[in-house]
């Protein structure tokens, strides 16, 4: 008797799982979650996985085609093929393509893999009652059934002391650890602090790995399952660890574990999902959780408020920079973007043999270039965006695609040679701290300068053996770094994330601002940060000020139930995108329609928003428009999306993506 079975296949289309015929041949090695090669359309062979069998023998023969082979090397779990389905389910993504889209490229020959073997030192620091705390209470609840606890402590509160200690507990019985970390940035500190004290081998997963170490990883950890730790950025939650004992998440909050293209999954909520699938703990870690995760956890005996800082640290005094008016005085516009105060204090610091910090979060030398006499801006000709002017290169870059032009001589429209940089970022901070310091030695830390992983390891390597004495850098400066020397952190350009129309955006500039702030004075040392503003008066700078550990959320979760955004609602965004603005707007209006005659029907508890152009509505000559789904029903939202997936067939002018928990409001 003949047999079928089901197949994800790697491709785009709604409901990637088809039916194929098995041959007999390869019956014995079909089972859920092999990967295979099937036939598609009149000559096509994709690859596929085995996603069990199928009972639909009543076709005729010729209508199901024939598994073509199977494919050696690598195969899923029931397991990971739960947690696939789940993910497709939710995110409303194929979950052919999804599978494909996370597997590492098959190598034949892949090299021999790299690790660092632990030390395994005795742990020198000894737990607070509070970090003792955590320890027992999740080792209590038990370490061999699912859990999910959250650690909400103060920078430098020793979360990474209490992460080691139940670490060591799991490897003691013989079982691995993921840690998952918000970008590759962060790799040395805590590679370099787990090698000393475990004595396993730990295995790294980022962008810096070769091809042939990922294939080489993903065959290793199904094979083996000796105890094993394992430090990766978001896609490591897909890692096929076996004997899997403990997945913790850093910086839980943080933006980079949400991804933007393709499936839009946030690693956290993978990890979650994964933990209880495996019947292990999870462990949520930051100094500034996300609203919808505090209040998840706040008022459960799953949450840990740490609000001291470990080893008698003291948290850094916040001073308020008022930049209004400053561009009036000539002496300090001569030092703009620094203020003369700011100026002192660094130079106060140096003097004293410690370092400090200048943060701020834009790349290049200034926002755009403008015409003195008729007030030309430079604009991208593929994207709805001012092209950033970078001085070191000399060109005008697109931030949104790959453009670039050579900085012009003179305006274009008037011939005018007066051509003056608007606003700044790290370039242009970096170069006039430079030559306000020429005694000082004074680094940039920013993708643009930082390229490589080699790059990135010597720029911290220097850092800490105190061979540059001011970092000026982005976002890489702010998250989770344990610099010993830094006492004075600068804070510049704020203002620009201030109000921002999205609903995160006091959230987003909250954790900012205590994350970066939270770099100084982690050794105990008397420490201070600077915040630049036009806006002291924010309600904003009084929680940081006052280190109010639970102010901001008591204040903001009320804002969030008047303008029903999450955690009170679940939201999801459709995009509409296509090379014509008129198909963009056309398209997206006639589905907002479609969706609200829907949703009033069969699911009276949605609201349908929009359609709207996104923030930036050209990308790479594409227009982008969107619907934006509202509700607190779980079930009914989730049921619209599936009708509307089931049933809707997008124009070949259209391309279509769904966003579940959107991170931006766009």
């Amino acid at each position: 008797m003949e047999k079928f079975f089901l197949v994800a296949v790697n491709s785009p289309f709604n409901g990637s799982i088809l039916t194929y015929r098995a041959p007999e041949h390869l019956l014995p090695q079909l089972k859920r979650g092999v990967l295979v090669k099937v036939p598609l359309g009149k000559s096509r062979v994709i690859d596929g996985c085995i996603w069990g069998e199928s009972s639909e023998e009543g076709l005729a023969n010729k209508e199901i085609k024939e598994i073509v082979e199977v494919e050696e090397g690598i195969s899923l779990t029931e397991a990971e093929c739960d947690l696939y389905q789940w993910m497709a389910n939710y995110y409303h993504y194929p979950v052919g393509q999804l599978i494909y889209d996370v597997l590492p490229a098959f190598m034949k020959r892949p090299k021999k893999l790299n690790f660092d073997q632990g030390e395994g030192q005795e742990l020198k620091l000894i737990m607070n009652d509070d970090q003792k705390n955590v320890v027992d209470t999740i080792c209590q609840s038990g370490l061999k059934s699912f859990s999910k606890w959250l650690v909400h402590g103060v920078t430098g509160a020793g979360k990474t002391l209490v992460y080691l200690q139940l670490i060591k507990k799991v490897i003691e019985e013989k079982r691995s650890v993921l840690f998952l970390l918000p970008e590759i940035n962060l790799t040395p500190q805590f590679l370099k602090t787990f090698q000393t004290y475990l004595d396993i081998p730990i295995y790294s997963y980022n962008s810096s790995i070769s091809n042939s170490d990922k294939f080489g990883l993903w065959k290793l950890l199904q094979e083996d399952g000796s105890p094993k730790m394992i430090l990766g950025v978001r896609s490591s939650v897909f890692l096929p660890i076996k004997n899997l004992g403990l997945i913790i998440v850093d910086e839980e909050h943080d933006q980079s574990f949400k991804q933007d293209d393709r499936c839009t999954y946030n690693a956290r909520d993978i990890a979650i999902k994964r933990a209880a699938l495996e019947k292990i703990p999870v462990i949520l870690g930051s100094a500034t959780p996300m609203v919808e995760t505090y209040k998840t956890f706040v008022e459960s005996h799953h949450y840990f408020a740490l609000k001291n800082r470990a080893q008698n640290a003291s948290l850094p005094h916040v001073h308020l920079i008022d930049m209004r008016g400053r561009s009036k005085v000539a002496a300090e516009k001569m030092i703009w973007p620094y203020a003369s105060e700011s100026l002192a204090k660094i130079k106060q610091v140096l003097g004293r043999g410690e370092q400090a910090l200048v943060f701020i979060n834009r790349l290049g030398y200034a926002n755009y270039l403008q015409c003195n006499s008729c007030g030309h801006q430079f604009s991208c000709p593929n994207c709805s965006t001012n092209l950033k002017f970078f001085k070191k290169r000399n060109e005008l870059s697109c931030q949104t695609c790959e453009y670039k032009e050579p900085a012009p001589e003179m305006c274009p429209e008037c011939m005018n040679l007066n051509l003056t940089p608007k606003g700044f970022g790290t370039e242009r901070a970096y170069e006039i701290l430079k030559d306000l310091l020429p005694n000082y030695r004074v680094e940039r830390f920013d993708r643009d300068e930082i390229k490589t992983f080699t790059q990135l390891e010597n720029v911290l390597d220097k850092f800490h053996n105190k061979e540059i004495d001011v970092l000026v850098g982005t976002q890489m400066l702010s998250k989770g770094h344990n610099f010993e020397n830094v006492n004075l952190v600068l804070i510049l350009g704020i203002d620009s994330q201030l109000n921002f129309p999205d609903f995160r955006s006091n959230e987003r500039v909250y954790q900012t601002l205590t994350q970066v702030s939270g770099r100084a004075g982690r050794f105990g040392k008397h420490a201070e940060v600077l915040v630049h503003t036009l806006a002291p008066e924010n309600k904003i700078f009084t929680y940081l000020k006052n280190h109010s550990f639970d102010d901001f959320y008591k204040d903001e979760i009320p804002m969030r139930e008047l303008c029903s955004s999450p955690p009170v609602n679940k939201l999801v965004l459709v995009y509409f995108n296509s090379k014509s603005q008129e198909t963009a707007i056309k398209e997206s209006s006639q589905q907002a329609q479609s969706l609200r005659a829907l949703a009033e029907k069969h699911f009276p508890n949605i609201e349908i928003l929009g359609p709207k152009p996104s923030m930036i509505e050209k990308k790479v000559n594409k227009f982008t428009w969107s619907l934006m789904l509202r509700g607190s029903d779980l079930n009914q939202l989730h049921n619209l999306i599936n009708t509307f997936s089931r049933n809707y067939r997008p124009p070949h002018t259209i391309s279509l993506k769904i966003d579940v928990d959107p991170y931006y409001f766009d």
